[in-house]
């Protein structure tokens, strides 16, 4: 147990901090403290003894020295239960100091501001506060350490049931979330500074990166069940992303389930009509657009009722009891949407396995993250790491362009938008027949364009969905004039596709010889 007398405390964040202190002083607690927090405990008759008079050293150079001198760390470091500690801290009248509250400089909030110069990100790298939070955490049997205004509200609880006493598996946690915190604002600073070039401007890639991430919750097997795994979330993670989801019932996700979740909630939440997206091995088996989610769900399950079996269901508007009597008739492991109601979650009680999930939709903003958007996608190669911006491209009707004689009617322009948004989350090569709002055959993960384009149709026909009159989306460019012929002897009357083959032109004169309207859109979407 640590029995705390004494305790320093210097936040930049006052979050909380005066109710500590309140709580600390009822207790007997001694509180040394710094600058702005001392001046803000006696504005508030909390007893406080400054550290510059408990060293008997004044603060100096700005502030950049204040809590660096041997009566602190050696406080810190010292341990109890060494006579020889105990000898030389007598000796050299160093009292202990037995709990450290500290928050850190604002380091990430500063340089995350656009106007951020580098002479502010340096003046916000705390020295002293990590120096001390690791001493502090070092000697976690005798000393607690508080890095967060979110903590204090169980340790008070703890000090007042116990005497003003700590149990070592509190004093651990403590100081494992203080190693945490320092690595983390030691991660953002060497992010920052390395990002910087030669000349003084800043690469959009540092030169190190320090990927932090914290474990949601460890996974019964990974992809296979030969393979152990764990799932981790953003450090801030995207408002509306998978990691925010609240799960409602069912079964522990699996690591399948989470990838497969994750690509079927990014798919429906892109679309700004009411949508559900069923998804089923990463790859979007059915989607559609309709003004209630049972019609949306029915015409989605219509595209490939087979694949559907066992597969991702996500919603981007409220499941009702409508639906809900639908979608219990399937089997499905997972079921995301941002709302239910009542009689929905009383259907779906009745399947126990079911993982429901319920995830709030981004309410958007002017940056990637407030969109929703995680900003950079990550892939490990062997020993490296790949790293990209998010593909969050959205078309625009400038960015279109029809090469072909004849022109897509409104209706057509419609469809073939949604189903280039659907391509984008299908994988490479993707061909998706599209009409009405639905998806009428899906090709995926095809070495061959053409191929796949095949299996679409094909796809469609198992379905017995006629792809007269449909459009269709191709996620690259077609590299010869086979896939244009396949798709139009299936029946489309309508393509999409990003162009730029050396074979443009052959293309092009492929869809006017079979009555074609193209339109080219000058992005590519591979999903690998």
């Amino acid at each position: 147990m640590a029995n705390i007398r004494r305790a320093l405390i210097s936040v930049s964040d006052k979050k909380g901090v005066v109710e500590l202190a309140q709580s600390l002083h009822a207790l007997g607690i001694e509180i040394l403290s710094t600058g702005g927090t001392a001046k803000l405990f006696r504005e508030n008759d909390i007893p406080v003894i400054e550290v510059s008079d408990y060293t008997g050293f004044p603060e100096m150079l700005d502030g950049r020295v204040k809590t660096l001198h041997p009566k602190v760390h050696g406080g810190l470091l010292g341990r109890r239960d060494l006579p020889a500690h105990v000898k030389i801290m007598q000796e050299s009248d160093i009292p202990n100091i037995d709990m450290l509250v500290v928050n850190l400089y604002p380091f990430e909030a500063t340089v995350a501001k656009p106007d951020c110069k580098l002479e502010d990100a340096i003046e916000n790298i705390d020295i002293g506060g990590p120096a001390m939070l690791r001493s502090a955490a070092k000697n976690w049997k005798d000393v607690a350490v508080m890095t967060d205004a979110g903590q204090y509200t169980a340790v008070i609880a703890e000090l007042n049931a116990n005497n003003s006493q700590l149990a070592e598996k509190t004093t651990f946690a403590l100081s494992v979330a203080a190693f945490n915190r320092v690595s983390n604002y030691d991660g953002a600073i060497s992010d920052y500074l390395s990002s910087f070039n030669e000349d003084g401007t800043r690469n959009a890639y540092p030169g190190q990166m320090n990927t932090r991430f914290t474990k949601v919750q460890e996974l019964r097997y990974g992809e296979n069940p030969h393979q152990s795994a764990a799932y981790y979330q953003d450090q801030c993670p995207a408002p509306g992303t998978l990691v925010t989801a609240e799960q409602l019932q069912g079964k522990e996700l699996s690591f399948n389930n989470i990838n497969d979740a994750d690509a079927a909630w990014e798919a429906v939440k892109s679309f700004d009509s009411n949508a559900c997206v069923i998804v089923k091995h990463a790859n979007p088996c059915g989607v559609a657009l309709a003004d209630t989610a049972l019609e949306a769900y029915s015409k989605a399950l219509k595209t490939d009722s087979t694949s559907a079996f066992g597969g991702i269901l996500a919603f981007n508007m409220p499941v009702d009891k409508a639906a809900a009597d639908a979608i219990s008739q399937q089997f499905l492991e997972v079921l995301i949407a941002p709302e239910y109601t009542e009689e929905a979650l009383a259907i779906f009680s009745a399947k126990k396995n079911v993982r429901v999930l319920k995830i709030a939709l981004p309410t958007g903003g002017d940056t990637p993250w407030e969109q929703g958007h995680n900003s950079h996608d990550t892939k490990r190669v062997g020993s490296g790491l790949l790293v990209q911006t998010s593909d969050i491209h959205e078309l625009t009707m400038t960015d279109l362009t029809v090469v072909t004689k004849k022109q897509p009617t409104p209706a057509q322009m419609k469809d073939c938008l949604f189903a280039w948004n659907v391509a984008k989350y299908v994988k490479s090569n993707a061909i998706v027949f599209c009409g009405d709002g639905m998806t009428l055959g899906v090709g995926a993960g095809q070495m061959s364009r053409v191929d796949s384009t095949k299996i679409a149709a094909i796809k469609a026909e198992h379905a017995g969905l006629s792809l007269e009159g449909s459009v269709v989306a191709s996620d690259a460019f077609f590299p010869f004039r086979d896939g244009v012929d396949v798709l139009a002897d299936a029946g489309a009357i309508c393509v999409i596709q990003p162009g730029g083959s050396m074979r443009d032109d052959e293309v092009i004169a492929a869809a006017d010889e079979r009555g074609l309207a193209m339109i080219m859109t000058g992005v590519r979407h591979f999903r690998h």
